[in-house]
């Protein structure tokens, strides 16, 4: 078990109608002008944004708009947040939505009192002093972004899209609303890409070779049965609303790194999978599941009983101790098989995306000496070939 410091001090209301008490919780961290980011038609249309606005101001706080989120949130809208934040005086931003709201929010937050790009977070590793700060009414239950220290925005750079993250103990949200009820309306497609971004981030922090880290392997293992019971359950009766708040608390748990403390974690899976969703746009669940097992399938080798212990803890796989490589690829192959039948894609062509297009993806993610991943350190040459892997499984 490795050292480690924890601090995650963000303020959670879960549960049916929380967020009723937004303007309560506003003027708990002295907000007088909240700036109410969103995404798109669908926040509108179902009311939530009209209703959140009207108990801000019945609450006695000035209220802006900042629609347009899009998934993969785009650098423009966080610069057209900061000016629009400096000039009205701004002191709290509150994200309604799912993951792409929460980072655009953070991203604003970072930039407004800095004077430089705050792209120089993204691309320079530079700190920021101060930020805004950052709540938020979870409608997607994915990115766990709630609860995290991370924040992922797309700029175009020389013409090439660059999707980049920014993890710091500043990025975490003030205080999170989640209310399981705002996710039963979440199309099935879109709850399917939540389920796996969840699972992922668990994965990328499981599949470790620091020993002795049975504790948090154990919270992992119980993370990934509960996504594995409640993925199925969802799909069939999107309005069961236990399922709902079992994925919605996991998505918070899978990435706020209570699961990764403990030791050395990997995220090749993520990296690969941001230059599918920059140069397709493509849903990051769907990229990562594409991605992911692809990894799986390249990596096994390299400790074949944690991924062992993996399909028999999670899934049930049967252990078999005289040739424990049956297991680990039976548990990969339940993977898939749970994302397949939530119609999740498993390959380039199901996910929209082209073979012929591996050099490109390959050069954006990085020079010749470039390596991504911890478990197994991979260079361009296994990167290609996870990607090859990745474009011609057959599902």
């Amino acid at each position: 078990m490795n050292n480690f410091n924890f601090c995650r001090p963000t303020d959670f209301y879960f549960g049916k109608g929380q967020e009723n008490e937004v303007g309560n919780i506003c003027k708990k961290y002295n907000a007088h002008h909240v700036l109410l980011h969103f995404g798109g038609k669908s926040a509108l249309k179902s009311g939530l944004i009209d209703k959140v606005e009207q108990i801000l101001i019945e609450s006695g706080l000035e209220c802006t708009r900042l629609g347009g989120v899009l998934p993969n949130p785009r650098a423009d809208l966080v610069y057209e947040g900061i000016k629009l934040c400096k000039n009205k005086g701004i002191d709290l931003i509150l994200a309604v939505g799912g993951g792409s709201v929460i980072d655009s929010a953070k991203a604003i937050a970072m930039g407004v009192p800095y004077e430089g790009d705050f792209w120089d977070f993204f691309m320079e590793g530079k700190i920021p002093q101060q930020t805004l700060p950052v709540g938020c009414i979870l409608t997607i239950a994915a990115a766990g972004s709630e609860g995290s220290n991370s924040c992922v925005i797309e700029k175009e750079v020389n013409g090439i899209i660059k999707k980049k993250g920014c993890n710091l103990q500043s990025n975490v949200c003030t205080f999170s609303i989640l209310n399981p009820e705002l996710t039963q309306t979440v199309p099935p497609f879109q709850t399917a890409c939540g389920a796996c971004d969840i699972m992922c981030h668990v994965m990328e922090r499981y599949f470790t070779n620091t020993k002795d880290v049975e504790l948090t392997d154990e919270l992992a293992e119980g993370v990934l049965r509960t996504m594995v019971k409640m993925l199925p359950r969802v799909m069939n009766n999107p309005k069961d609303y236990e399922a709902r708040a079992a994925i919605m608390w996991a998505s918070t748990l899978a990435h706020n790194n209570l699961l990764g403390v403990d030791r050395e974690q990997d995220w090749a899976s993520h990296r690969i999978e941001h230059e599918l969703s920059a140069l397709y746009d493509c849903a990051h669940g769907a990229g990562l599941a594409v991605v992911m097992p692809a990894w799986m399938d390249y990596v096994y080798k390299h400790d074949i009983m944690r991924f062992a212990k993996f399909a028999n803890r999670v899934f049930g796989c049967a252990m078999d101790f005289s040739e424990p490589e049956n297991t680990a690829k039976n548990g990969i192959k339940a993977l898939r098989n749970l994302w397949k039948e939530a119609k999740l894609p498993l390959n380039f062509e199901e996910l929209g995306a082209k073979k012929k297009d591996i050099p490109v993806l390959l050069n954006n993610i990085g020079d010749e000496n470039h390596t991504e991943g911890h478990f197994v350190v991979l260079n361009k040459h296994d990167i290609e070939a996870i990607l090859n892997i990745a474009a011609e499984y057959q599902s």
